[in-house]
């Protein structure tokens, strides 16, 4: 099989954070929904061994006989892997805690960097009809994380409105440059979405007010609030847009969809002019 041109194909885009408890499974799981809900065929990629982001889009333990662990060995392909969710034009590669010997597993594997990269890249993912592909990672800096940067076209980073925010920002971009050098000089990083946002809280606008002066354009417009609405709906597998459509929340969600879709329209028309 042959590469995918990057000019066709489904837009890839990681969402990371070394740092755990940002709101990155949250954000993979409702902007795949909020694309989706715009018409967008979208797949989500399950990359953390916890599983969350496909116990959230309802699939359980029962329904996972083939996971992300299966694609990146080579054993299935995207088709055999992904199952529709109950959100129409959305679908999950579901992953398990068979992901986290992933480290020791391949580390005799010389291309152990770029097994995801294969997995995606290939023309028969065409014929899928994807329109953007998410993937959720883990929250560490290790081999799974750095697959998705290879195989990404960009990167999403949900960044909690918290004191020593922008600390642990400085690793992932440093990673990211290093990913640009030795794998994956495309890479770019799509928007810093900042999360658990609370306008009441003095912090928050802190942090958003540090970031926005320190990283500029690079932050999305759209800020996610801090809302119950959004810590509730995983219990009930389901995003927040189908628990709440008209919460808070969801109506962030929509905002940053059409941020990426606005973005992603930007970049093409710029790429058709070059």
């Amino acid at each position: 099989m042959t590469n995918l041109s990057r000019s066709s194909g489904p837009k890839i885009i990681a969402i990371a954070n070394q740092k755990g408890g940002v709101g990155k499974t949250t954000t993979t799981i409702n902007l795949g929904a909020a694309l989706a809900e715009r018409k967008k065929r979208v797949l989500l990629i399950d990359l953390d061994p916890q599983g969350n982001a496909s116990t959230g889009l309802g699939i359980g333990q029962d329904k996972r006989d083939i996971t992300t662990y299966d694609l990146l060995a080579g054993d299935v392909t995207l088709a055999e892997g992904m199952q529709q969710t109950t959100v129409p034009r959305l679908f999950v590669v579901p992953a398990t805690t068979d992901l986290s010997s992933a480290d020791i597993e391949l580390i005799d594997n010389e291309k152990r960097s770029f097994l995801l990269r294969q997995a995606l890249r290939h023309t028969d993912v065409l014929d899928l009809d994807l329109d953007y592909i998410l993937i959720d990672c883990p929250p560490s800096l290790n081999i799974l994380t750095v697959n998705a940067m290879v195989a990404a076209d960009s990167i999403i980073v949900p960044l909690q409105s918290e004191f020593f925010a922008l600390e642990g920002l400085s690793q992932l971009i440093l990673t990211v440059r290093d990913v640009r050098q030795s794998a994956n000089p495309n890479l770019r990083i799509e928007g810093i979405a900042l999360t658990m946002y609370d306008r009441r809280n003095n912090l928050s606008l802190q942090v958003e007010d540090d970031a926005r002066e320190n990283m500029g354009d690079m932050v999305f417009k759209t800020v996610i609030p801090r809302n119950v609405r959004l810590s509730e709906a995983p219990s009930f597998a389901v995003p927040v847009l189908t628990y709440d459509t008209a919460s808070k929340g969801s109506i962030a969600y929509r905002a940053l969809a059409k941020e990426v879709i606005d973005k992603s329209r930007k970049i093409r028309v710029q790429q058709d002019g070059a």
